[in-house]
């Protein structure tokens, strides 16, 4: 299927690898220039030489926080028009109310939360303005879950959730669309980090931590690729009618 992106623009945050990269090259691979935004520029510019050596695109790297406001402005003037905008970047820690303590919290925040928020706040006026324009927002499953042990994530995912929701109703009236997808376990170093963790905790061995994928949906996590499928779908034309809600891939209810 042709998705009818071939020449649009579009920014990916945390662009260097998992979710972000396979959304940047599934959006590549449809005749997308992209721009690669993360903290890391040597994973930058890896990734951004293998999208280039799959697909003749333009492809820029950007590195910088964004969880800086003057970071978000920074990159907001270097991308330039856009007409997708991918927001992806952050990882919020694991642990209960207690656990987290005020600082992580916030700094986890800043990025993912009030980075979402900030750089959509800096790239959508010239959207609206053009009447043309698209955001993603991969945010994550436990904003639907309410897990106790991930109590900052699941309270940032739930606002963000809201937050992706509110934009898209009231962004139809510019000619632009808010959407979101919220992955369940996807198989990421990041994902592989917290059931490391989780196999020391329960299995007294890290190193089994493959074991606790048997609860899985179908017994396995999901891909980033299968993240990035869905992304460059629901920025496309082909589904212009989709806006102001969230997709869950998680391999369904358990």
């Amino acid at each position: 299927m042709d998705l009818q992106l071939a020449g649009k623009r579009a920014l990916i945050t945390g662009g260097s690898k998992g979710i972000g990269r396979a959304s940047a090259e599934a959006l590549a691979d449809e005749g997308c220039d992209v721009t690669l935004v993360s903290r890391d520029a040597a994973a930058l510019e890896a990734a951004a030489a293998a999208i280039r050596a799959r697909r003749q695109v333009a492809v820029r790297v950007i590195p910088a926080d964004l969880s800086q406001q003057a970071e978000v402005e920074r990159v907001a003037a270097e991308a330039g028009e856009l007409d997708i905008l991918v927001n992806n970047a952050g990882a919020i820690p694991p642990g209960s109310l207690t656990g987290v303590d005020n600082e992580t919290w916030r700094r986890a925040w800043d990025l993912k939360v009030f980075g979402y928020i900030s750089l959509s706040r800096a790239i959508y006026p010239s959207m609206a303005a053009r009447r043309a324009g698209v955001i993603v927002n991969v945010i994550g499953a436990a904003g639907e879950s309410f897990d106790p042990n991930y109590i900052a994530g699941s309270t940032g995912n739930a606002g963000l959730m809201a937050f992706t929701r509110a934009l898209g109703k009231g962004a139809k009236r510019d000619g632009v669309r808010v959407v979101g997808i919220n992955p369940g376990p996807i198989a990421t170093a990041r994902m592989e980090m917290l059931m490391r963790a989780r196999a020391t905790k329960e299995l007294g061995d890290a190193g089994r931590w493959r074991e606790l994928n048997a609860g899985m949906a179908y017994g396995r996590p999901g891909t980033p690729e299968e993240i990035g499928a869905a992304v460059a779908f629901l920025a496309s034309p082909r589904s212009a009618y989709t806006n102001a809600t969230i997709l869950t891939i998680d391999g369904g209810p358990g």
